[in-house]
């Protein structure tokens, strides 16, 4: 028998399946299919949006609408995943969402992925709780991939459990907000639950899921995020996952309400756009063109390490802790390909300061 999970924002949801089929089933080696979007943000990927099957090679047919994305598998340039990393250093079966033919589509690949697996669970599983979202919230940024794969969830004859893992750590909508909708806790989080995917965070860009894992080994503290540098609290709370009833997140959430019946992403686009007021492909279009036209600085240890330390400064006077090597990257005025030498650099410099996966700046640093 076989499991599935569907990661419902595609990315760092995609990590935490793994972490969350460890932690709820014992991994069983790995029997999970975790059917999830190729959508990594511009760190890893310069082109908007998600990708298809069409923008890999060495994709392996499950069935007529559904694509497995094996180790061997590549995006084609300038096209960047994390899929096929994630499935050579895990043991699961990453499946690949196509968002081209909008919500029906979708619903079409899960009726078809469901026919063929026979799960003996489906799980609908995301970290931070902006599923849950109306769509009106000042503070949301990315509903689009959430309220595709809720709006085709909610159409599948099967019984789909909807999962909150770490509600309120993307910083989208507020966990008081949502608190009301947050059914019984089905787990908490450890370290131990932690350990299959350890290696996986040291790589991967998802700042929820980082900070899911960080504070499943204890860390607690305030994390800065993103290129607008927003403070996420870190508390007990942000190991816990809970059950949502799945029928009232969809009653909630007038995006996926809207998108039910799409056969296309730009109608998703389009309804987005009229429902919450933008669609965050545009965004990432704009921060694309902007990227462009920036000069890329040169990665010089001395400069950056001077740098850092003017920017913890600044942190710790705003109450931050913790921040993340995704946040660096962007305050330091670095590529994204520079991630992984800025984060090498800092842990070799630093070590007492990486709070796995994040980057703790409570200590002063040496240079101050």
């Amino acid at each position: 028998m076989t499991r599935l999970i569907v990661a419902a924002g595609g990315g760092g949801d995609a990590v935490a399946a793994a972490m969350l089929d460890a932690a709820l089933y014992g991994g069983d080696n790995g029997r999970a299919v975790i059917l999830t979007y190729a959508w990594d943000r511009l760190l890893i990927d310069p082109v908007p949006g998600p990708r298809g099957p069409e923008n890999f090679t060495g994709l392996e047919p499950i069935t007529p609408a559904v694509w497995k994305v094996p180790a061997e598998a590549r995006p084609i340039a300038p096209a960047g995943s994390t899929l096929p990393r994630l499935a050579a250093e895990l043991p699961h079966t990453f499946a690949l969402i196509d968002p081209r033919h909008g919500a029906e589509g979708i619903t079409r690949q899960l009726e078809e992925l469901v026919s063929h697996l026979e799960p003996q669970s489906i799980d609908l599983l995301d970290v931070g709780g902006d599923v849950l979202a109306r769509g009106d919230e000042p503070t949301l940024k990315s509903p689009l991939a959430d309220a595709l794969t809720l709006a085709a969830c909610g159409q599948v004859n099967a019984p789909i459990r909807l999962l909150i893992a770490g509600p309120g750590l993307d910083g989208e909508l507020p966990l008081e907000d949502m608190r009301g909708m947050l059914g019984p806790v089905v787990q908490t989080l450890t370290a131990k639950d932690v350990e299959p995917v350890s290696s996986v965070l040291g790589w991967h860009p998802s700042e929820a899921t980082g900070m899911l894992a960080a504070t499943a080994r204890g860390v607690r503290g305030t994390c800065e995020v993103r290129d607008a540098g927003l403070p996420i609290r870190l508390t007990d709370e942000g190991p816990t996952v809970h059950e949502v009833d799945l029928d009232e997140a969809l009653s909630c959430n007038n995006l996926a309400r809207a998108i039910m019946t799409t056969a296309t992403l730009d109608e998703v686009e389009a309804l987005s756009r009229e429902v919450c007021g933008f669609s965050e492909i545009d965004y990432e279009r704009n921060k694309a063109l902007w990227l462009k036209q920036q000069r890329p600085v040169k990665l010089d240890a001395e400069s950056v390490l001077s740098q850092l330390d003017q920017f913890e400064a600044e942190a710790r006077s705003r109450g931050v802790t913790h921040t993340t090597f995704r946040r660096l990257t962007e305050a330091l005025n670095l590529g994204g390909t520079q991630r992984e030498a800025l984060r090498q650099l800092l842990i070799n410099s630093r070590p007492e300061q990486h709070a796995a996966p994040l980057w703790s700046i409570t200590a002063t640093s040496p240079t101050s």
